[in-house]
């Protein structure tokens, strides 16, 4: 007869079954490899690996049940529901906790916010501002940037000039609408990052080219925070 070595015994699994409604229970305890032995099971399970019930719909407790084992699928009430296990340990609840919101950035048309070739804001412009400032209410924000551009219209050094110029009158208009002048930083960045690429054809001066490069005229405005 072949003997079973103690190593064997030790790798295999005791299976402690009872009868219970015609569903076989059985309590498990495993023993790894490194000899660590995992916590039993604390509700009785059928050949299926499904938590058996009794005739009235109630899970099967094994002896080694405990209300710290306790599942929200038999035992509801005594599991913790998340916001309050955060509450316990002095967390926000879930549904309390700050939003961070993902950087946001928005672009605004310089044409419709500035007249060809200018930096002083139109009266659309003004109300465009003020629906971006109004759409920031509640969201506590480190810093807002806004960065100017440029078509390629004219020398790089005058498009730089107006694209700062630009960003700084949407800040001056951000302030105005009570926004610390601490929080806001500007840029320009002259013709750089061309939105229509290679799309606009010529370098003359004229109403087709001043439609087509529109897009480039822009003022884009970023900004994240928290709600």
């Amino acid at each position: 007869m072949k003997k079973i070595s103690a190593k064997n015994t030790l790798m295999g699994m005791i299976l402690i079954p009872a009868m219970f409604s015609g569903a076989v229970l059985a309590q498990e305890i495993v023993i790894d490899k490194d000899k660590s032995v995992k916590k039993p099971e604390a509700y009785g399970v059928d050949d299926r690996g499904v938590v058996a019930r009794n005739t009235t719909g109630l899970c099967w407790r094994t002896g080694y049940w405990t209300p710290a084992m306790a599942i929200h699928e038999c035992d509801p009430d005594l599991v913790k529901k998340p916001e309050d296990a955060a509450a316990a340990a002095g967390a926000p609840a879930a549904g309390a906790a700050a939003a961070k919101t993902a950087p946001e950035k928005i672009t605004f048309s310089a044409d419709a916010l500035f007249d060809f070739d200018s930096a002083k804001l139109k009266p659309n412009g003004i109300q465009s501002l003020n629906e971006f400032v109004n759409g920031i209410k509640g969201l506590k924000y480190d810093t807002i940037i806004a960065v100017g551009y440029a078509d390629r219209i004219g020398s790089d050094d005058y498009n730089k000039k107006l694209s700062v110029r630009r960003a700084e009158s949407v800040k001056a208009h951000l302030v105005s609408r009570g926004i610390e002048p601490s929080r806001v930083f500007v840029d320009g960045k002259g013709e750089a990052n061309p939105v229509t690429g290679n799309s606009c054809v010529g370098d003359k001066k004229n109403k087709a080219l001043i439609e087509c490069l529109a897009p480039d005229r822009r003022v884009e405005i970023e900004v994240a925070g928290t709600r």
